[in-house]
């Protein structure tokens, strides 16, 4: 049995958690802030099967979106404040072994 993290931009948390529900997962969604841009997030938790890995991360890879966003950094203390694009969206996604699971 595997554990799976999924840390997924807010403009997609409701249509992967939707996703995951109709596929018949049980999904706990909590919800979470980027470190570097500080933009919301939610995180979903999922224990599964090992043979339903693949379809857990199909899914929330098909559904969750990478966008495009612009920033002002300050690479150099001093320097004139630089736009700048990044990249954000997608999943970051943990699988990792469950030793022991329980329904109580």
């Amino acid at each position: 049995m595997k554990l799976i993290f999924a840390v997924v931009n807010n403009d997609d948390g409701n249509n992967v958690c939707a996703e995951l529900i109709k596929a018949g997962f049980s999904v706990t969604k909590m919800a979470s802030t980027g470190g570097f841009l500080k933009k919301g997030n939610v995180t979903f938790f999922t224990a599964v099967e090992d043979d339903k890995v693949d379809e857990v991360l199909e899914i929330i890879k098909t559904h969750s979106q990478k966008r495009t966003y612009h920033i002002n950094a300050d690479l150099t203390i001093g320097a004139p404040v630089t736009p700048m694009e990044v990249t954000i969206g997608g999943a970051t996604v943990f699988v990792t072994d469950i030793e022991r699971f329980e329904r109580v």
